[in-house]
């Protein structure tokens, strides 16, 4: 590793001069030296604590060790009261319990719609085919028989009753020509006189029938007949397109109980995995830290707030890091552009932790990345070679040095005998009769203490420092 050349003797080695304000150009060397500070985090193994739920469960701590806690494995770092996921675990299981009867219920009813539904419609089907039958053997055939056996009724009583006169006018007229009428034909003509006023009394009555047949009774039958046709049709229609909804409809219900039943059970399989996670153990030796350390970044913010008993872990998000004792620790910086633009991958130097400026950790840039990361800075990886008598730990921080830029022989002269004009960087050069003449020069790497030129400059020149 190349020493560093003390940044005190570099003004010393520039300001050798004929006399005040000018400057004899002599070749040099030329160091620039870069400082930062660099933090030790696990390049690798490192474990976040996560909770990860799906549920809106509600975790509270109940214990949680010390950041920075050294722990053994199988020790317990984060314990959560699970009291109320427990009473969610039970809620869900009854649910559940509940929603697999009710998915059995409307696969049974889907069943039975499905087996009885064909024997429905074929009896509505056979009863609007028996009410149309009905009501065209009716229309075309019964109505007016029964309207002819109503007549030959009435007529039958007519003859009736004109037979039972003629009969009592024939026994009268016979009686009437003896002179003596005897008891038994007093009793044939009461008789016949009687069954005279029957066939009156039953032609009246079959009168009334008559009447009410043609009237009344024949066409309320018609019409009954024809509204039994109209329902029937109506209630197979209505049932045609009823019955396959009404399948359709329970299918469907069959298929939102069974999705019922299937969350259900996605719940509680979540809620269970939310118990399980009530007690996070240590699975190695190693080290506990509250905070995320990710990605080379060790970060804390809000979230560490909660990290108390009684306090609510933020969910589905990384709260706490475990470190395994055999983690590999490396060195992490995040430098502004200037100062990450000026280093190189490979470049060495030494790493001192705070308060141990006596420790001098040889280092070595792996890596420096070329974009800027949302806060605008450049994050550089650097290995370490810890001695082994220093047991670093995670989180330590240490100032950095190396030389980012050398050459041991340049021109360097001081920053304001520098100028900028259109044709670009140019210096005052005596000349031998004592004048003065602008000339061009090409700028190479700059620091506090001078300018590096790569060309338009010679040594012994000597150029004019205002």
């Amino acid at each position: 590793m190349a020493r560093l050349t003390p940044l005190h003797l570099i003004p010393a080695l520039i300001a050798a001069a004929s006399h005040a304000g000018e400057i004899t150009i002599e070749k040099r060397p030329f160091i620039l030296e870069s400082a930062f500070s660099a933090i030790a985090l696990p390049s690798d193994g490192v474990i976040l604590l996560k909770i990860q739920s799906q549920t809106p469960s509600e975790f509270k701590i109940l214990d949680i060790l010390p950041h920075g806690s050294q722990v053994t494995k199988g020790e317990t770092l984060v314990r959560l009261d699970p009291e109320k996921i427990a009473q969610k675990i039970d809620d869900t299981r009854r649910a559940l319990s509940s929603a697999t009867l009710a998915a059995e219920q409307a696969e049974q009813h889907l069943a039975n719609l499905q087996e009885t539904a064909p024997h429905k419609l074929a009896a509505l089907r056979r009863a609007a085919e028996i009410a149309a039958e009905e009501d065209a053997y009716f229309t075309q055939t019964q109505r007016k028989a029964s309207e002819e056996t109503a007549g030959q009724a009435l007529k039958r009583g007519e003859q009736m009753l004109a037979n039972q006169r003629e009969e009592l006018k024939q026994l009268t007229q016979m009686y009437q020509d003896d002179d003596i009428t005897e008891d038994t034909e007093e009793i044939i003509l009461v008789r016949q006189e009687n069954a005279v006023a029957a066939a009156e009394f039953a032609l009246r009555m079959e009168l009334l029938d008559h009447k009410r047949t043609l009237a009344v009774i024949l066409p309320r039958e018609a019409q009954r007949l024809e509204n039994a046709k109209r329902d029937t049709s109506i209630a197979l229609e209505k049932a045609e397109s009823e019955i396959p909804r009404s399948i359709e409809i329970a299918r469907i219900d069959l298929e939102t109980q069974k999705t019922t039943k299937l969350r259900t059970a996605e719940i509680l399989a979540d809620l269970e995995a939310d118990l399980s996670q009530v007690e996070m153990k240590a699975p190695a030796p190693g080290w506990f830290y509250h905070g995320v350390i990710q990605l080379g970044t060790w970060t804390t913010g809000e979230a560490i707030k909660s990290l108390i008993p009684h306090g609510k872990p933020p969910i589905n998000q990384p709260f706490a890091s475990f470190i395994p004792h055999t983690a590999h620790l490396a060195l992490v910086a995040f430098l502004d552009e200037a100062n990450a633009r000026s280093l190189a991958a490979e470049q060495t130097g030494v790493a001192s932790p705070v308060g141990r400026e006596d420790l001098e950790i040889p280092v070595k840039i792996l890596k420096i990345s070329n974009i800027p990361g949302a806060d605008g800075k450049h994050r550089v990886d650097l290995e370490a070679a810890w001695p082994k008598d220093l047991q670093p730990v995670a989180g330590t921080t240490t100032q950095v040095r190396l030389i980012s830029y050398q050459q041991d022989a340049a021109i360097v002269i001081p920053n304001k005998a520098l100028h900028f004009e259109p044709e670009g960087w140019a210096v005052d050069v005596k000349l031998a009769d004592g004048k003065t003449e602008r000339r061009q020069v090409k700028r190479g790497r700059i620091s506090s203490q001078g300018v590096e030129i790569l060309s338009g400059l010679e040594s012994g020149q000597v150029i004019i420092d205002p």
